[in-house]
């Protein structure tokens, strides 16, 4: 089971602080480039979770008006467009660790699925990124996001695996880990920048197959 943003794919261009700039000119918005990772950084600093971790598309628009506010100004109208901007596959770019290791794992005969915090369905994501997986979910089609057990539970029922057969590879620890490991699955941090110790973890997904025993490289 994988998550998305951030372990399978990035966001490109459009998702990005030209993109961001872009968007802000066409509701009169000046913003500055320069100031996107700063204005990003200091937004999730204040993201609050739904207390029942309800999915919640507000939370999201007033994230994004807070990273186009720290870029110079914000409307309610350029943070939903760029929030929505997030359920669009061109949007995104796979990295290039993705296909081949799907691959392996596929012919090692491994149920693969897809377990996202984003808005929308992944059906068009998975087509347009080519993508061979059996079964996908977002918190936006479950209602609960992650870590809540539930969005767990029914992408592994829908995939006729228990928790102790299933492996959770996602690069938020809160999320990833400690949502799949509460209900009993084992779980890999996909550490791509290599920040963080002391957990079961790799830096590339080329990694995965010798961590779950498989050998290959």
């Amino acid at each position: 089971m994988f998550d998305v943003d951030f372990t399978l794919a990035r966001p490109g261009p459009d998702l990005g602080a030209e993109g961001y700039c872009r968007v802000g000119a066409r509701y009169g918005l000046t913003l500055d480039a320069s100031r996107y990772d700063e204005a990003r950084r200091a937004a999730f600093e204040t993201l609050e979770r739904h207390p029942e971790l309800d999915y919640d598309e507000g939370i999201w628009v007033l994230f994004t008006q807070r990273i186009l506010e720290g870029m110079g100004g914000a409307t309610y109208e350029a943070a939903l467009e760029l929030t929505r901007a997030w359920e669009t596959a061109a949007h995104f770019e796979l990295y290039d660790d993705v296909l081949d290791t799907l691959a392996l794992l596929r012919a090692r005969g491994l149920k693969i699925g897809l377990l996202s915090n984003r808005g929308g369905v992944l059906d068009e994501f998975v087509v347009h990124h080519a993508l061979d997986v059996d079964a996908h979910l977002t918190s936006s089609a479950h209602g609960k996001a992650k870590p809540h057990a539930t969005i767990f539970r029914r992408l592994l029922d829908s995939l006729a695996v228990a928790p102790e057969d299933a492996v959770m590879v996602g690069d938020t620890i809160e999320d990833d880990i400690d949502g799949a490991r509460a209900i009993g699955m084992r779980a890999i941090l996909l550490d791509r920048a290599g920040r963080h110790l002391g957990l079961e973890r790799i830096e590339s997904l080329r990694e995965l197959p010798a961590a779950l025993g498989f050998g290959e490289r």
